[in-house]
């Protein structure tokens, strides 16, 4: 990635302190979106890294919110399509459901049954990699549907959280990585 893009970003991303709980320093991305120019930078560079990384995705998904900023540019950009992941009751037609465990709690995640057809390369992408349980559930919605995770993309990286090893064999690819 060119350092022109790594100082946008950084410069860029907004850290909050104690947001949404005290200890935490939360990455926001809004003035990334407000910055003319900025998201087809990062559209570009990923478009990029995944030449590089040798990964074609037929499909590309995201979960809400974010993913859903990201991964339709990304798909037009590749010529592929865009598969939307849903919080439970959003979708109209039939959906698979994957349930997953947060720190305190659980949630879920849906996708149409009929978004993803077997054998279909998919690629993953949100703006965030935390603790891995989003992707987690994304990729096992993917897998359930005969598709294959060819791996994931994200804006930030939190280090020290655990995520890649929570999502493997899914590889993870992050523009700008934060202690966590």
């Amino acid at each position: 990635m060119s350092n022109d893009l790594t100082r946008r970003l950084e410069n860029a991303i907004r850290t909050v302190p104690d947001f949404p709980i005290e200890g935490v320093m939360f990455r926001d991305i809004t003035p990334v979106l407000g910055e003319p120019g900025l998201v087809s930078s990062i559209t570009d560079q990923f478009a990029e890294d995944l030449n590089k990384l040798g990964w074609r995705p037929d499909v590309v998904v995201g979960p809400e919110a974010r993913g859903f900023i990201f991964g339709p540019l990304l798909a037009d950009r590749l010529g592929c399509g865009f598969v939307p992941v849903r919080k439970p009751g959003k979708l109209p037609a039939p959906s698979r459901r994957v349930e997953y465990s947060l720190e305190y709690g659980s949630n879920a995640l849906e996708m149409h049954e009929d978004a993803i057809e077997p054998g279909q390369k998919a690629l993953i992408i949100d703006d965030l990699l935390a603790t891995g349980g989003t992707i987690s559930a994304c990729a096992r919605l993917c897998e359930e549907s005969g598709a294959i995770v060819l791996g994931a993309l994200f804006l930030i990286e939190l280090d020290g959280l655990g995520a890649r090893e929570a999502i493997a064999p899914v590889q993870a690819h992050s523009l700008v990585t934060y202690p966590a």
